[in-house]
């Protein structure tokens, strides 16, 4: 296949274009700085149509990925760098499509899980998950992710594009033995004595494994039934506390210190990032790929904190 994934250099996007590239299909990334990758990189500033709509024309699939990362302090600037990024190219990439001659027949679309609501009573699925936004006692921060994430998929599901299936990605947390990626920064944290509770620990963590992300890619690609919503996750979440204590164990780190609230609000700060990263409840379970047939190979996180820790160990030594 030839496969076209706008936004493609961060972590999880070089994590499936290896996949992809070393699967044989021809991969093109397009980036804000291309840099040399064993795949085609080419140019793009993710709002105006340029050469790289060429690109799209006879192509199979379409992975948007772009979006800026929303690791940081959302003051004025970052959030609209957020919302911007995120619903420009999208559009961008609608419009492309819009206008050549033999358009892709699937267009994979970034979402979130963090679009659901905070909740610990019932875990949100595609048919029955409740969207967040509303939550009386959320902070401001949150709804604006649940802003974001709303305004992402609205533009998403405007785009015109009649020749092609578009299916939404509401992914939880990749995990996946890169440097730079979020089980990098968690293992990191264990290591160093900080892998106890956050807050009440009690709020849910929803993950999926890098192996089982990219097999999801390639069955949603396959199955012509699938459009609208798809939970990209494991089926089984776990608070905070159960979800850390996995890692210790996996990492053979004794003990982990918790981490109360208003320390966890300090960190942040200093560490110029949001607390809703972690303090938010994401309890969404996979339905529409488990009603599929879809089997996952990493469902519980131990096993999974396991074969991470273990890859993560040999690209050290390698």
């Amino acid at each position: 296949m030839k496969i076209v994934i706008p936004g493609g250099s961060g972590q999880v996007g070089t994590m499936l274009a290896r996949a992809l590239h070393g699967e044989g299909h021809e991969v093109i990334v397009l980036s804000r700085q291309p840099t040399g990758v064993p795949w085609r990189s080419l140019p793009w500033d993710g709002v105006n149509l340029g050469a790289w709509v060429a690109e799209m024309d006879g192509v199979d699939v379409v992975i948007n990925l772009a979006g800026r990362s929303v690791n940081c302090r959302y003051h004025a600037r970052q959030r609209r760098e957020i919302l911007e990024s995120r619903v420009k190219s999208t559009h961008a990439v609608g419009a492309a499509i819009a206008c050549v001659r033999r358009p892709p027949r699937v267009w994979l679309q970034a979402s979130t899980a963090t679009i659901y609501t905070h909740r610990y009573d019932a875990a949100n699925d595609e048919a029955t998950g409740v969207l967040g936004g509303e939550e009386p006692d959320a902070p401001e921060t949150w709804r604006f992710s649940i802003e974001v994430a709303r305004a992402w998929e609205r533009t998403f599901d405007e785009a015109v594009t009649p020749g092609t299936r578009k299916v939404k990605l509401r992914s939880a947390m990749t995990m996946s033995a890169d440097p730079g990626g979020v089980f990098a920064t968690l293992l990191g944290l264990t290591r160093c004595g900080l892998g106890g509770s956050v807050g009440e620990g009690r709020q849910f963590v929803s993950w999926i494994h890098e192996e089982d992300f990219i097999r999801a890619v390639h069955w949603l690609i396959d199955r012509e039934e699938f459009d609208g919503a798809v939970n990209l996750a494991a089926p089984q979440p776990l608070p905070y506390a159960a979800f850390m204590r996995a890692l210790r164990e996996a990492a053979g780190m004794p003990f982990g210190l918790p981490t109360p609230r208003w320390m966890l609000e300090i960190g942040c700060l200093l560490l110029r990032t949001e607390s809703e990263l972690v303090l938010k409840s994401r309890r969404v379970v996979p339905g529409r790929l488990l009603a599929s047939g879809f089997e996952f190979r990493y469902s519980e996180w131990p096993g999974a904190a396991r074969a991470l820790c273990a890859a993560h160990r040999q690209a050290r030594t390698a």
